[in-house]
């Protein structure tokens, strides 16, 4: 039986203890707590724990069991909770529910913008939790798919034309949605991860047209998912989606380290486009 799970029968096996003890018993003598000096160890390593000698029996605290072994103890309100797969923290997770399009809601009702880098198609009336807790409303979305200079929907990712697995392993930045507040009305931007990837992948086959730049089978490019804030000046930006902005990069500079970023931007609760950004250094 793993450690984790001892303790947690002792946690439990206490509990229970103390909820079958006698009632007469109970009701005759009273019970005192003194301080014990029970040691007590996870995987041979002892840990500290604040625990009490009542009735004969050693007593701790729950959630310094939890927080030893590493699962979740909280309260919810109405009673405690034990979430034996999530890590400590002592707080209850965030209250969500999902929609047919797979966006987890708030107890307020706004909307969480998918970390996974799924498609996020905005619509009229969402609520967007922003990274500096407040919400901004998307009030309208018909420039999404009725842009005049756009190809039309937002189709699907790239199929492989080349070996990705050559690739190195690039690391995926998180979903950011950063709201700014203006006197004229706010603005939000959110950091377009699905379009981020079409950018990755294009330049991916863009580059496996390119023989001269592979070794041993590996691409001597690289490529990341940020651009760093200093390299800006040396950043090409474009709208709407163009596949051939980026082909034509790789094309003249393909030995270069790239760097991508697409941002959706509304402004005034707008959607005005999604911003594509590249960096070949």
């Amino acid at each position: 039986m793993s450690r984790k799970k001892e303790m947690t029968l002792i946690a439990v096996g206490m509990l229970t203890g103390a909820l079958l003890a006698p009632t007469a018993h109970a009701a005759a003598r009273q019970l005192t707590a003194t301080p014990s000096t029970q040691r007590f160890y996870v995987d041979g390593v002892q840990v500290p724990m604040q625990n009490y000698s009542i009735g004969g029996y050693n007593y701790v605290k729950l959630r310094d069991i939890g927080e030893a072994v590493g699962f979740n103890v909280y309260w919810d309100g109405k009673a405690v909770q034990i979430d034996s797969d999530a890590p400590y923290t002592g707080i209850a997770p965030a209250q969500t529910t999902t929609d047919t399009r797979g966006l987890t809601y708030n107890a307020d009702g706004s909307i969480n913008v998918p970390q996974d880098g799924s498609k996020y198609i905005p619509k009229e009336g969402d609520v967007v939790r922003c990274d500096d807790g407040t919400n901004y409303t998307i009030t309208n979305v018909l420039r999404y798919d009725n842009n005049v200079f756009a190809e039309g929907p937002v189709g699907e990712l790239p199929e492989p034309t080349c070996d990705w697995s050559a690739f190195p392993e690039v690391e995926v930045p998180r979903v950011e949605v950063r709201h700014f507040a203006h006197d004229t009305g706010d603005s939000m931007f959110i950091r377009n991860l699905y379009e981020t990837r079409r950018m990755q992948y294009t330049i991916y086959n863009a580059i496996g047209r390119e023989p001269s730049v592979w070794r041993d089978g590996k691409p001597l490019m690289t490529i990341a998912l940020t651009i760093d804030p200093a390299d800006e000046p040396y950043t090409q930006t474009f709208w709407p989606w163009r596949a051939s902005e980026l082909e034509k990069l790789v094309h003249s500079r393909p030995n270069s380290h790239f760097y991508v970023e697409a941002w959706d931007y509304y402004s005034k609760g707008i959607f005005q486009y999604t911003r594509y950004c590249v960096a070949s250094l």
